[in-house]
């Protein structure tokens, strides 16, 4: 069985998109070149992979069950790259990080700004994503450091980053059985510990309203739209100036603390070590505390 990363990488840009097109886009190759390394893939595999959907294709079966590894070997291949740059000294590495939206927001810019001036060669690309996309990446190695809350298995490594307390707010009083919660998206930690807050408490909203940022829902907050569950550092500016208020609710506040999160296997690489060790230091402590 021959199988090559071009033939890896147009399967997995396929099963991404759900659409060849789309994945000859985002390679910026030919759609016949996708189809060809797809068809070439299933024949090493002996399996087909895709099967026409009307228009377009879709996955089998198979295809479904060999996506997720795909995205894991391109995602190791990636890194076995990378640290070989590292061992060749080509540079002091690159790390790939993902954050939660709220870390990313609030936490990472001046945790990124300490890290350059401790380390001025190294280059930090930085992915914001919901909690299932950070363990998501983590786990099929396209990022290299997450930050999010505590490990959801013994396949990632996590160490204790800040504090992170959830409240109820809202911009005045509320009738928490009655009004209208804003929630994140589908994914999102801070809506999966919502839902569980309410059927906890046997909460029975009148309206649910799905809202895609931290942003969008602190301006409906404002505009009195409704009451949310969020972590302290998303309204810590709204609750200075008074705009929203922490409400008193059963069960609040929430410790849900950040974590840097690592893969357990194989070992990260050492530029990746470099920064996982600095978010746990004094210096990224001081940071924070400014």
């Amino acid at each position: 069985m021959s199988i090559t990363v071009t033939q890896l990488a147009a399967f997995a840009a396929v099963a991404r998109h759900g659409s060849v097109q789309a994945a000859a886009d985002e390679l910026r190759v030919t759609q016949p070149s996708v189809s060809a390394a797809v068809a070439g893939l299933s024949r090493s595999i002996g399996a087909p992979l895709l099967e026409r959907d009307g228009r377009g294709v879709r996955l089998t079966a198979s295809g479904r069950a060999f996506a997720e590894y795909a995205e894991t070997a391109l995602g190791l291949i990636e890194q076995g790259r990378l640290a070989a740059a590292e061992a060749a000294g080509s540079g002091a590495g690159r790390v790939r990080v993902i954050a939660v939206a709220t870390a990313a927001e609030f936490l990472m810019p001046a945790l990124l700004v300490a890290y350059r001036a401790a380390e001025p060669r190294a280059t930090v690309l930085l992915e914001v994503g919901n909690r299932r996309q950070v363990v998501e990446a983590l786990r099929r190695r396209r990022a290299d450091v997450g930050i999010g809350g505590r490990a959801p298995g013994p396949d990632l490594v996590a160490h204790r980053l800040v504090d992170n307390d959830l409240v109820i707010v809202s911009s005045g009083p509320a009738d928490l059985r009655n009004a209208t919660w804003l929630l994140r998206e589908q994914g999102s930690g801070t809506r999966a510990t919502l839902e569980a807050y309410l059927d906890q408490h046997a909460v029975v909203p009148r309206e649910l309203l799905t809202l895609g940022s931290n942003g969008a829902i602190r301006q409906a907050l404002v505009l009195g739209l409704g009451v949310t569950l969020i972590s302290r550092h998303a309204v810590a500016e709204e609750l200075r100036s008074g705009a929203l208020r922490v409400l008193d609710a059963p069960g609040t506040p929430l410790h849900r603390p950040f974590h840097v999160l690592v893969p357990r296997s194989p070992a990260p690489r050492p530029a990746a070590v470099r920064l996982a060790t600095f978010l746990r230091s004094r210096a990224a402590r001081a940071a924070l505390a400014g």
